[in-house]
């Protein structure tokens, strides 16, 4: 909700989407702190509740990396002092750069200071740095331009392009963390019991980016928060001839508890295998205990570092 302009605090603010809050975005995280620190002002992180690709082009937004609830709770373990998340309606997507930073950053959101990203362009129609310096000096907006990256090969869409060829490690370096997904687990097939490797059967957010398709080794955070080691498909399911459905099935080692109904967060840690289809279930369950095995070695070398 926007504040009144007499309950504005000065503040030193950037602004973007956020997707993932990667390494990337740490480093421009960092220099807003400092540059708040520096003029004794409030550090705030303006976002947005949707990709805006999804209101001005339709049909065409990327899958996400975090979702709005993850995004948030990643930004609020940054430190900044406030974070404001913005709807991102047709009447905003029209709005200038200059509008945006007259109408929204300084009169609503009390911002004096905008460190702006190297190669962050904003406002109906955008503008180049200097355009923004220049608004900014006529409204009272001081413009920091952020510092480059070191690497800049740090970046949303990236990370999206090795989670989806399945380099769930390459992505985890960008992220500065692991891959997440959180489901909640409904109705399968239980072909995973009767083979002895059962299996929870995860329904995540629509918007939300799947890595490739293929047998992972994950860790499993249980609804008690409890992580437990686990192997994770994701798949058509091809030898019991599942058709086109794509799940997501995961098997938590030596557990014996009922969790249908109930939400898991599972961690990527590195990939297995390709989707492979068998000749019987027989030769799934053989494969399934190999991929136990090297799911053992892959989540307990994790645990080390």
């Amino acid at each position: 909700m926007m504040k009144k302009t007499c309950e504005l605090r000065s503040c030193v603010a950037t602004i973007g989407f956020f997707d993932g809050v990667h390494e990337g975005h740490m480093c421009l995280v960092r220099q807003l702190r400092e540059e708040a620190s520096r003029r004794g002002m409030r550090s705030m992180l303006v976002t947005f509740d949707k990709h805006p690709r999804t209101v001005v082009c339709s049909g065409h937004a990327p899958l996400l990396l975090t979702t709005l609830e993850e995004k948030e709770g990643l930004l609020r373990r940054t430190g900044v002092d406030e974070i404001v998340v913005l709807p991102f309606t047709e009447e905003l997507s029209r709005l200038t750069a200059r509008d945006f930073m007259q109408k929204v950053l300084y009169a609503e959101l009390g911002v004096r200071a905008l460190v702006l990203g190297y190669d962050h362009v904003f406002g109906h129609g955008g503008g180049s740095a200097d355009d923004y310096v220049r608004w900014g000096g006529e409204i009272g907006i001081e413009i920091i331009r952020a510092r480059e990256l070191a690497d800049r090969m740090v970046s949303s869409s990236r990370c999206r392009r090795l989670l989806e060829a399945g380099d769930v490690c390459g992505a985890a370096g960008m992220l500065g963390r692991t891959y997440r997904l959180a489901g909640l687990v409904v109705k399968g097939f239980h072909v995973g019991h009767e083979i002895g490797f059962p299996t929870a059967n995860l329904r995540v957010a629509p918007d939300k980016l799947i890595p490739a398709r293929g047998a992972y080794a994950v860790w499993v955070v249980l609804p008690d928060g409890s992580r437990r080691e686990g192997m994770l498909n994701i798949g058509s399911r091809p030898t019991i001839g599942n058709g086109d459905d794509v799940s997501i099935e995961v098997n938590v080692f030596d557990y014996e508890g009922d969790l249908y109904g109930h939400r898991l967060v599972v961690e990527f840690v590195g990939r297995l295998r390709n989707e492979t289809s068998f000749s019987s279930r027989e030769e799934l369950a053989t494969q399934l205990a190999r991929d136990k095995a090297a799911a053992h070695i892959l989540l307990r070398n994790s645990s080390r570092k």
